[in-house]
């Protein structure tokens, strides 16, 4: 006997014991919302960081172990006048005095011995040359985390010394631009996921027609949404998790939270509309509809790993954080909600709305007119003119992708008015905006050997040549004499064009050049020196990805589908939707074709970990459609052995909800695009343009055309591969004998 994955049992048994499932349920969510109040704060980190070895992460192990205990945010507070000059002695005693409260927020906040000033020093770098400004740079304590944590404490003294008449005073650096960036970003979640809910209980009221259904799936979303964040709060305790898990959790699981539902929901009440009694329907709910989401969500894991197998902890949360969430939607729709919907029963229907409620009475088998019927019925016709048109449409999409320019966004990016940009703004145009982020230039070997003082010599000279670099600041030794640290500025954002060419000519060639022959080694480090690594790595990396998550889903389609052709012709058909994706968001933000219209901001650059990022979630999110209609086509051909009449069955029954699952995951992907970060207009937009081409174009136009060409070699399986199980995604009573395509 075949193999079965009993979804139908655990639908039935949760459907008669209902309140024991909820029950358990409630004790677990009630766990989770006290593991994230005592535990999700301290799993998280602002910092993002390689988990294996390029040069900038040698070098800052070398920094970590040697010389300091963890890197530490540069700061710089920025006072200016257009009154006075720095030699006027009001100007000293502003700075005087604002330079002693800077030092005084205590060695929790400041590094001692850190911070410096002109009138201490006496260094010309730290004035401006019409000599109206002047800088404060110090280092914040403790790490990335400590400074974002404690910045608030420098700009409370920052706030109070503006309120002197005459002076203006900024604080800039990376903890303030964390800081501020993070503001931004919780209150743009907030909206994003209110724009998502909002939009997204429309389009479930327009496709159930009732509200009481509509209301379903957005709970189990908020249940699956709350479950994952506690997991991260544990998994957060033995391994580094980036601060966006979060956002990714929300993101994900409002999509495929409200869509697994959504199927599940959508098939219950058409067995229902069919005559079986409320547990039979529950179960026969739990034996399509059910087993479909299992595979849905096994297909999306399977293509959310490939962000795992990435070397960063950015890639490594973020797919992380999107499993823990898919695995806890499935879990929630294949057990929470049946037993719900057993409570719940027939006043699913309830609170119809006029319109939408009238068009919720026929069955998948007696629905033979309205839209998608004549959609059915156009793309058999002309299947082959259907093909043409889609496919030249994906790839015309796609053309523009050839001319991405992957990099970071910049702080010219953030939006106007934060304090943090305008005094990076000024310490740009007056100054170097590298002393925040300097390259930073780790010279491992005996640091008083006349060798390693010649190279230092030399390179210092060599980088006084090249304009991209400002003078180098004071050398960094440290006890033990055997391992320094040259911090060189860079006059660019360290995101920069400009600045990741600097540090690649800094690297290639002076360095070598000017430590040819010393003992001991250099490496350069720093946030450009992470960039031009990041990008390598991407590089790298991404052939490996693509093809661990192209083998990993033609191996589960074929076992689900009990064909080789399916899978095959679901990958490429993945790859187009994908690739007209990358194609939009060059053409949108890189070439500004329709930003002021979208509300975006045009760049030079796509953020570099998009594209690989975009590609891992696409190809899972688009198999639940690709599951759920050809699970549909399968069930029907299974009964009739009629290819053409069971690919216009399985269009017809499932367009609204494909559609309806679809809009919904655009809304809320356009839901976060609404933001005011470009790298989250970036992934929102990608994310929704990709899903809205797949679930229209590919899965109501290519899919049917091309199985209708191809007939029942569709469904073609080799005999050498028979002895594999069999865990078609939906069961029949009775089969006819598989095609072997010959």
């Amino acid at each position: 006997m075949p193999f079965r994955l009993s979804t139908e049992s655990l639908a039935r048994q949760s459907a008669r014991r209902p309140w024991t499932t909820v029950a358990l349920w409630a004790i677990a969510f009630v766990a989770a919302l006290l593991l994230i109040a005592t535990l999700l704060g301290d799993a998280l980190t602002s910092q993002i960081d390689f988990t294996n070895r390029p040069e900038s992460k040698r070098g800052d192990l070398l920094l970590d172990d040697r010389l300091r205990d963890e890197r530490q945010a540069r700061e710089i507070v920025i006072v200016r006048s257009t009154e006075r000059s720095v030699d006027d002695p009001a100007f000293r005693a502003f700075v005087t005095g604002l330079f002693e409260e800077i030092t005084s927020l205590g060695p929790e906040i400041v590094e001692p011995g850190s911070a410096a000033n002109f009138y201490l020093t006496g260094d010309a770098s730290l004035v401006s040359p019409d000599r109206r400004t002047t800088i404060i740079p110090f280092l914040m304590a403790g790490d990335l985390d400590d400074a974002v944590d404690n910045v608030d404490r420098v700009h409370d003294t920052v706030a109070a010394a503006m309120e002197t008449d005459g002076f203006e005073v900024f604080s800039t650096g990376i903890a303030s631009v964390s800081r501020e960036t993070f503001e931004i970003l919780g209150e743009d979640l907030v909206q994003g996921e209110t724009i998502g809910i909002v939009i997204a209980l429309i389009i479930l009221i327009a496709v159930f027609g009732t509200i009481a259904a509509a209301l379903l799936p957005l709970l189990l979303a908020a249940v699956a949404i709350v479950m994952a964040l506690g997991l991260a709060a544990v998994v957060g305790q033995f391994i580094e998790l980036s601060f966006f898990i979060t956002t990714m959790i929300v993101m994900i699981g409002l999509a495929v939270g409200i869509d697994y539902s959504l199927f599940i929901v959508e098939r219950y009440r058409e067995e229902r509309r069919g005559g079986l009694e409320k547990v039979e329907a529950i179960a026969r709910a739990g034996a399509t509809g059910s087993r479909t989401v299992l595979f849905s969500g096994v297909t999306v894991v399977l293509a959310l790993i490939g962000m795992v197998i990435v070397p960063t902890t950015i890639f490594q949360s973020l797919g992380l954080g999107s499993i823990m969430v898919v695995i806890m939607a499935v879990a929630a729709s294949l057990t929470l909600l049946p037993a719900v919907l057993s409570i719940v029963g027939d006043r699913v229907n309830k609170l119809r709305v006029p319109f939408f409620g009238r068009q919720q009475t026929a069955t998948a088998e007696s629905d033979a007119g309205g839209f998608w019927y004549w959609v059915a019925r156009t793309v058999m016709r002309r299947p082959l003119l259907s093909m043409t048109l889609s496919v030249g449409l994906l790839i015309a999409a796609a053309v523009p992708y050839f001319d991405i320019n992957p990099g970071f966004a910049g702080i010219d990016t953030l939006p106007e008015g934060l304090q943090s940009k305008t005094g990076f703004q000024i310490l740009d145009r007056d100054f170097s905006a590298g002393r925040i982020t300097p390259a930073d230039v780790v010279i491992d070997g005996d640091i008083d050997s006349p060798e390693v003082r010649a190279g230092i010599d030399r390179l210092t000279r060599s980088l006084a040549q090249d304009d991209a670099f400002a003078p180098p600041l004071p050398l960094e030794v440290n006890p033990a004499r055997d391992l320094a640290l040259l911090p060189v500025p860079i006059n660019a954002d360290s995101n920069s064009d400009a600045a990741i060419d600097a540090v690649k000519r800094l690297r290639r060639q002076h360095v070598p050049d000017a430590f040819d022959g010393v003992p001991g080694q250099v490496l350069v480090t720093g946030e450009t020196a992470f960039a031009i690594d990041f990008f390598r790595l991407i590089s790298d990396i991404t052939p490996v990805v693509f093809g661990f998550v192209l083998g990993l889903t033609f191996l589960l389609l074929t076992l689900v589908f009990r064909s080789i052709v399916v899978p095959i012709k679901a990958m490429i058909l993945n790859l187009l939707s994908v690739g007209a994706a990358y194609g939009m968001l060059v053409l949108v933000f890189q070439k500004g074709v329709a930003t002021g219209f979208f509300g975006f901001q045009q760049v030079d650059t796509i953020e570099a970990w998009i594209p690989l990022f975009l590609f891992s979630v696409l190809f899972g999110l688009s198999m639940d459609y690709h599951v759920f209609m050809l699970s549909r086509i399968r069930e029907r051909f299974d009964r009739t052995g009629d290819n053409a009449d069971s690919v216009a069955f399985g269009l017809r029954s499932t367009g609204k909800i494909i559609t309806g699952a679809a809009f919904i995951m655009v809304a809320v992907f356009g839901g976060f695009a609404s933001g005011r970060l470009v790298s989250f207009e970036q992934m929102g937009f990608g994310l929704g343009v990709a899903i809205l081409l797949d679930a229209t174009i590919v899965r109501m136009v290519l899919v049917p055309s091309t199985m209708r060409l191809l007939g029942n070699v569709n469904w073609y399986f080799p005999t050498w591969l028979r002895w594999l199980p069999d865990v078609r995604v939906q069961p029949a009573a009775a089969r006819p004998t598989e095609s072997s395509g010959e």
